[in-house]
């Protein structure tokens, strides 16, 4: 199964979620490009991309500070109410996030902050999340407090209690930083693929570092393989 044929399946919005450190921002823009590129526009009923970025929380790597390679590709980013680097760690949000949420031919990625305290700020937006939302939670097994099946659900549960959204799909994102293996994602999976069978979701995908890992090494997983670090790739050959 292509990447195509599966981002297809995805609803125009999709909410990303995750625990802190689990890399749901670097999966969100590597999706995102992929929405972007050429392949995937071809089978796509929509015009246009953007990501939102709701991480107001977090003082680490976030989705805006991508904003210019980004919309160079095509992507359109919405987040923060403040354009100055002193104020990006402010929690205010832009009025103009609804704008992509409000686009029927627009394909919109909202990247939430982390934990369930994270994902509070998506309650702001509840009634354009009704319907025609896909949300998934990207989980490394790697990762203090989801490194074991109940820890991992309790977090799934505490996401969906305060956002008062179901997650429909789980996204292997298991790593080891840049020491990441192929052996490391192998097992991430078989750890989501049991979290799926006990929360009756569906694991999405799984996630590879682009310049690490060979695709090839990991073609039996179940779920679509995605590679990440794209957005990264293509900065570097610019």
């Amino acid at each position: 199964m292509t990447n195509t044929r599966f981002i297809d399946k995805l609803k125009r919005k999709i909410i990303v979620v995750g625990h802190y450190g689990s890399g749901k921002t670097e999966f969100s823009v590597s999706l995102a490009m992929l929405f972007a590129s050429a392949k995937v526009q071809k089978h796509s009923n929509f015009n246009e991309c953007a990501i939102v970025d709701l991480d107001i929380i977090n003082p680490y790597f976030r989705s805006r500070e991508m904003k210019e390679i980004l919309e160079q590709h095509g992507v359109h980013v919405f987040g923060s109410a403040f354009n100055a680097e002193v104020t990006a760690e402010l929690p205010a949000l832009s009025a103009n996030v609804r704008a992509p949420l409000e686009n029927e031919s627009c394909r919109v990625i909202i990247d939430t902050g982390g934990n369930d305290s994270g994902a509070l700020p998506l309650n702001q937006f509840s009634k354009y999340f009704a319907d025609d939302t896909t949300v998934l939670a990207v989980l490394n097994a790697n990762r203090p407090g989801t490194s074991n099946i109940e820890g991992a659900i309790e977090h799934i549960k505490a996401i969906e209690q305060i956002t008062n959204l179901q997650i429909a799909g789980i996204v292997n994102n298991t790593h080891m930083m840049q020491h990441t293996t192929a052996a490391d994602i192998i097992s991430g999976n078989a750890f989501c693929e049991k979290i799926c069978k006990l929360t009756k979701k569906k694991l999405y995908f799984n996630c590879y570092p682009k310049t690490l890992i060979n695709p090839s090494e990991i073609t039996m997983l179940s779920g679509n393989l995605i590679p990440l670090g794209l957005c990264f790739h293509n900065k570097h050959k610019k």
